[in-house]
């Protein structure tokens, strides 16, 4: 299985996992055109974040998605793991394992103080997965302001 970068062409696919995502995690429907328009910004600007895609014989399996945050704290950036999907004929079969391993090199390599996630409370399937690769939760609250 190959591990790399999203490209442009991805795009679609990308946005297609989005909507999956959303509703098997979250159980809301999300709209395929912005989630079209809001892969290609991250695609076409590496300063919103990144894509990785695992991709088996042309077909792509599963991705996560990358934004940064910098701490002030430790005066390095923390890596957020987003968008995790992958597609139900690839699950347990480590794909997901093996984009997060591709992130904490490529973490390692960008001096990444850490990698965090948020996950649906509820999405107990997520949790497990994310338990079972040694993710540790952390003692944190996300509280938001809905602007639009």
């Amino acid at each position: 299985m190959l591990i790399r970068l999203a490209e442009l062409k991805d795009v679609e696919k990308s946005a297609k996992n989005n909507v999956m995502h959303a509703e098997e995690s979250e159980y809301i429907e999300i709209c395929f055109e912005k989630a079209i328009e809001g892969a290609k910004k991250v695609i076409e600007d590496i300063n919103k974040g990144f894509y990785l895609v695992a991709e088996e014989k042309g077909e792509v399996a599963g991705q996560l998605m990358i934004t940064y945050e910098w701490s002030d704290w430790r005066a390095k950036q923390i890596w957020w793991l987003q968008s995790i999907y992958v597609k139900k004929k690839y699950r347990r079969k480590g794909v997901m394992k093996l984009l997060i391993n591709e992130v904490i090199k490529m973490a390692l390599e960008n001096n990444v103080a850490m990698l965090r996630l948020y996950v649906y409370k509820n999405n107990e399937n997520a949790i497990n997965a994310y338990e079972k690769i040694d993710l540790k939760k952390a003692p944190y609250f996300i509280y938001e302001i809905k602007l639009q």
